[in-house]
């Protein structure tokens, strides 16, 4: 989107640019809306099924770990074959799991767990997404742009406010074909308004050199790190939240609902601040910033403060930083990957966060197995973050702009 003289084409770039961003969000929310589907249920299949709680963790986390580890080849296959294709071979797949989990997973945990693998695929929608949006805006708003973009995981947070009052109202098949009806929608809107995009030419030779070439970036590897962080925390004071609510503090699982969307809600609509933030600042400020906030806010969580104290402060803290960092990490990849590279780079960057997203609710649950208590892997992930802020701190990447 560079400017050319009269400014026709920039001005025609940028009119096209906003209605792909709607339609880009849209398709993220409402896979995001799929994807999280099983964290508010989870309690409740508890005790329908008997699950164990590292049974009960792992069908939080496994949609989580499969959907960023699949972003590394979606974003590979954006590269490749653009936007439309893209959109409606993810969106196919997430209709597809939501129906097989309507009818196994009421049935048995094995078919749970297949059924969550399955569910997974909903997370990719993310690595179509980025390249998308980060073509079509200029630097001066591409942090924006994305920030908006992050917006769309607020669908999570639909699945927080109505998944357990559709099971109760309509049975435990409902929400899942509502998620089905939603994204069908989205792939039908994708076929009459997204532009077929031509076949990119492979830009170097085998697909394992192009990976290597990936890793050896050094804002692939920061940003892993940074993205793993912010990941992980987001995972467990989001999905895995209403299962901590209820055993640390033995709210009703109805209440830990709203307050999993609360806390969804807040920390997506801040993406765009931490985006504004890093369009006018460098980048690695609002994101160094926003992670030492984030390793003090979850150290004082590590020690179980009153409820008050976790509704009123810490958890809306957690969920602002969160969004800040968010936002300015995916402007900065953005702004230092090789164009041609940024679905590659965003899918590795975001998909290596995926093995963090996994280990912390079981690490949580394993906290509470040996030691009654989630202080310990409260305490890890404090740590955790407090590294990621030192490197945001010293280096964000070679050919950061600013």
């Amino acid at each position: 989107m560079m400017v050319t003289r009269g400014g026709e084409v920039t001005m025609r770039t940028e009119q096209r640019a906003g209605p792909i961003l709607a339609i880009a969000t849209a398709g993220y929310l409402l896979s995001a809306w799929a994807w999280a589907l099983l964290a508010p249920l989870a309690p409740l299949l508890r005790d329908t099924l008997g699950l164990t709680a590292i049974q009960q963790a792992a069908a939080v986390s496994i949609p989580v770990v499969v959907g960023s580890l699949g972003r590394v080849p979606v974003g590979a296959l954006t590269d490749r074959l653009g936007a439309r294709t893209a959109f409606l071979l993810v969106a196919a797949a997430t209709v597809a799991a939501l129906l097989v989990l309507t009818v196994v997973v009421e049935h048995s945990a094995a078919g749970l767990l297949i059924g969550a693998g399955l569910l997974g695929v909903a997370g990719t929608m993310f690595a179509v997404a980025v390249p998308v949006v980060s073509s079509r805006f200029a630097a001066p708003r591409r942090g924006l742009a994305l920030g908006v973009l992050g917006t769309g995981l607020c669908g999570g947070a639909i699945g927080g406010l109505t998944t357990v009052r559709l099971v109760e109202q309509h049975g435990i098949g409902a929400p899942f074909l509502a998620a089905a009806a939603g994204v069908a929608l989205f792939a039908v809107l994708v076929v009459m308004t997204v532009p077929d995009t031509p076949r990119r030419p492979s830009t170097g030779g085998r697909p394992g050199g192009a990976l290597v070439a990936v890793l050896r970036l050094p804002i692939t590897r920061r940003g892993a790190l940074w993205n793993a962080v912010t990941s992980a925390l987001f995972v467990t004071f989001s999905s895995y939240l209403p299962v901590y609510l209820t055993n640390a503090y033995g709210l009703p699982l109805d209440r830990t609902g709203y307050a999993m969307a609360g806390f969804i809600v807040l920390a997506v609509l801040m993406r765009p601040v931490g985006g504004w933030l890093a369009d006018r600042l460098a980048p690695r400020r609002p994101l160094t910033t926003a992670l030492v906030v984030l390793a003090a806010a979850v150290t004082a969580q590590a020690f179980t403060p009153p409820l008050p104290l976790v509704v009123t402060l810490l958890l809306p803290v957690i969920a602002v930083a969160l969004g800040i960092a968010s936002g300015a990490l995916l402007a900065q990849v953005a702004a230092v990957a090789p164009p041609a590279m940024i679905g590659r780079v965003s899918g590795m960057v975001t998909g290596v966060a995926g093995l963090a997203g996994f280990a912390s609710p079981l690490l949580m649950a394993s906290s509470v197995n040996h030691t009654t208590g989630y202080g310990p892997a409260l305490g890890v992930l404090a740590a955790a973050t407090a590294v990621a802020a030192i490197s945001a701190l010293t280096g964000s990447g070679h050919g950061s702009p600013r």
